[in-house]
């Protein structure tokens, strides 16, 4: 579970952005809160897939670190590749793949992504190998 503050600027960042589909809502008047269910696009079609909960409080609260979560981590078929495709979305790589294995991004609620090339790492190659962090991961 992750605690956001908006949900669309989740939504844009953990579906439009990331490729997660949304599997289901649940809101509930009386607690004041809204609860989205994303899944991986592989595990979509599956019975009972893996999931993502994310919470959207309706009364504004600011989450102090460890309060909304840690981090996550996704397994990519190519790190490489999807991180260019996360750079020409606007999202910025804070820990690029320099290893050919992995990678981490912020969500819009500063919650830490870790990305990690599926199976073995890529051979390391430029413009990831030289490229510096950028803000915390």
């Amino acid at each position: 579970m992750v605690r956001v503050q908006s949900i669309d600027a989740s939504l844009a960042f953990y579906c439009d952005a990331l490729g997660m589909v949304e599997m289901r809502r649940k809101t509930h008047e009386a607690g004041r809160f809204t609860l989205i269910f994303l899944a991986a696009p592989r595990d979509s079609d599956r019975a009972h897939p893996p999931l993502l909960e994310l919470t959207y409080n309706w009364d504004p609260e600011v989450y102090a670190a460890g309060r909304n979560f840690g981090h996550l981590a996704f397994s990519v078929p190519n790190i490489y590749a999807y991180c260019q495709g996360l750079m020409d979305k606007g999202i910025v790589i804070c820990r690029p793949p320099r290893d050919g294995r992995m990678a981490f991004i912020q969500s819009p609620d500063g919650i830490s992504i870790e990305l990690l090339q599926d199976g073995d790492a890529l051979a390391i190659a430029e413009p990831w190998a030289s490229m510096p962090n950028q803000g915390t991961w």
